[in-house]
């Protein structure tokens, strides 16, 4: 195996690493449970991706074929994971799952005076 395609492979696997580090703090850290919604939606299904990519760069150079099966579960990775956050969001919404009023206030609140001080 070249020493390019071992940085390849490493360099996957840490920016999937971080990207999952990522998503996993931002389903800690954010306020509400729609915005945690996207934590492990978005960042750490990406995450999962380029470690899995990183993986079938690996075997792939090592045993000289596809690794067709670690395609597979990437492929079903991507299907499943929108699919899920959208079943998860529609459950919380006929629910009235509340979102934070305190914190998009916050929000509000700072980008008017944002534009107040742009206008003076």
């Amino acid at each position: 195996m070249t020493t390019f395609i071992e940085y390849m492979v490493a360099a996957l696997i840490l920016l999937g690493a971080l990207f999952a580090l990522i998503g996993s703090i931002g389903l800690v850290k954010l306020p509400d449970f729609f915005r945690r919604l996207h934590g492990p939606t978005k960042a750490t299904t990406l995450g999962v991706g380029g470690m899995i990519l990183g993986s079938v760069l690996f075997f792939t150079a090592v045993e000289r074929t596809f690794q067709f099966q670690e395609f597979l579960v990437s492929l079903f990775l991507f299907i499943t994971a929108p699919a899920s956050a959208y079943i998860i969001a529609k459950a919380a919404l006929h629910l009235k799952v509340q979102y934070d009023a305190e914190y998009i206030e916050s929000e509000a609140a700072a980008k008017e005076e944002q534009q107040d001080q742009n206008l003076s």
